[in-house]
């Protein structure tokens, strides 16, 4: 390889290494509330802020809008996403079907290790919510659902998955904060592990599925929305 190809690689790797830190300190400050949805992120501003140069946040804007959690408008610039209410109730209806359909594979597919690793998940849970630590919560709570479409083994459903659970990770942090949140969603959990551990095929998808409309309905409370299933209000 010629001395200019030797360099050429070395700028693409450390072009792409930049790129993926950017993305993820541009993740991290959608995700922690420090960009609220709506507000317009400047190329030069944030190349300025992070001590790069403007490539990789061009780059990083691009997987981030693959992401869901940012939009590009022409003529206009680029703004973190705000995902209406509306929005996020079908994202949820969504859910619940793709989760239905996990519960019932990991349940059929999954070995003891995969069984020990979402217990160790729970645990994690359940440690966050004795500190009332939403932030640790959320992120356990992220890697066993993540964990768990994995063990599906649908590469497909994967990258579907994870679109849909980045455009409602705020509205998500919004949810479990509420009082009584943590505590209840990690006995979901412990359920839907149980039922996998089981080899309850059915049940796994349906204590899922559950799972998922319950997280439907914290949020409606934590929107301080009236809440209805299927257009009924609830009983």
């Amino acid at each position: 390889m010629t001395t200019a190809h030797t360099v050429a690689a070395i700028e693409l790797v450390r072009s792409h290494s930049l790129t993926t830190l950017v993305q993820r300190e541009l993740e991290r400050q959608i995700l922690s509330g420090e960009l609220t949805p709506g507000t317009k992120l400047s190329e030069a501003d944030v190349a300025d802020q992070l001590s790069v140069s403007r490539g990789p946040v061009r780059e990083a804007f691009r997987a981030l809008e693959e992401s869901g959690l940012v939009r590009l408008e022409k003529n206009r610039g680029v703004f973190v996403r705000q995902i209406p209410l509306e929005e996020a109730d079908e994202i949820y209806e969504l859910r619940a079907v793709l989760d239905t359909f996990v519960g019932q594979r990991v349940a059929a597919r999954a070995d003891a290790d995969a069984v020990r690793e979402l217990r160790g998940l729970v645990a994690r849970m359940e440690r966050a919510s004795a500190r009332n630590d939403v932030d640790g919560f959320l992120e356990a709570n992220l890697a066993f659902h993540d964990r768990l479409v994995e063990l599906a083994g649908n590469a497909k459903l994967l990258t579907t998955y994870r679109r849909l659970v980045n455009e409602l990770r705020l509205f998500r942090r919004a949810s479990l904060a509420q009082g009584g949140a943590l505590p209840t969603s990690t006995r979901e959990h412990r359920q839907i592990v149980e039922r996998i551990a089981a080899r309850d095929i059915e049940g796994a998808g349906r204590a899922l599925h559950d799972h998922v409309v319950a997280s439907r309905e914290r949020m409606r409370k934590a929107s301080s929305t009236p809440s209805r299933i299927n257009g009924r209000k609830a009983r």
